[in-house]
């Protein structure tokens, strides 16, 4: 059995999230999502999730795609898999080519572990929801972005 993982803080669910967790369930027979913690996020992004840790996981488990959710609560990605283990971990493209993607990579490579990249999905994202709903993005901005 291929076990997955795909790491995200999933905040303000969106059809980022969702394309990730359906196209990580298509290369593995076990997903599991692994639902960043608020210290967690606020340590790696700068940034408290609007939508508390409990809500998330809540949502996250309920996704057909997810076989189990858990909160990611440590900073490194590699002490997450010792604990869970897992085959194969899943991350959006804006990783790739990046110090951090690199270390990443480094780190699976040396237990035996592939790292997937999908297509991050440019045009929606928690950020720009965040500033939407803040007011510093107009309806009209957000339609440019999307092509709707």
């Amino acid at each position: 059995m291929r076990i997955g993982y795909a790491p995200g803080v999933y905040d303000l669910f969106h059809i980022g999230h969702l394309n990730i967790l359906k196209h990580a369930k298509s290369q593995c027979d076990f997903l599991i999502a692994g639902v960043v913690s608020d210290e967690m996020s606020l340590l790696t992004k700068g940034k408290s999730p609007v939508v508390p840790l409990c809500e998330r996981l809540e949502i996250v488990s309920s996704i057909n795609y997810v076989d189990r959710a858990v909160a990611e609560v440590v900073p490194e990605k590699l002490d997450t898999w010792r604990s869970v283990h897992f085959d194969i971990i899943f991350k959006g493209d804006d990783w790739r080519g990046t110090t951090k993607g690199a270390k990443l990579e480094a780190d699976f490579a040396a237990v035996g572990v592939e790292v997937m990249y999908f297509p991050y999905t440019m045009h929606t994202s928690s950020s720009l929801l965040r500033r939407f709903i803040a007011g510093s993005v107009s309806h009209s901005d957000h339609e440019l972005s999307t092509g709707s």
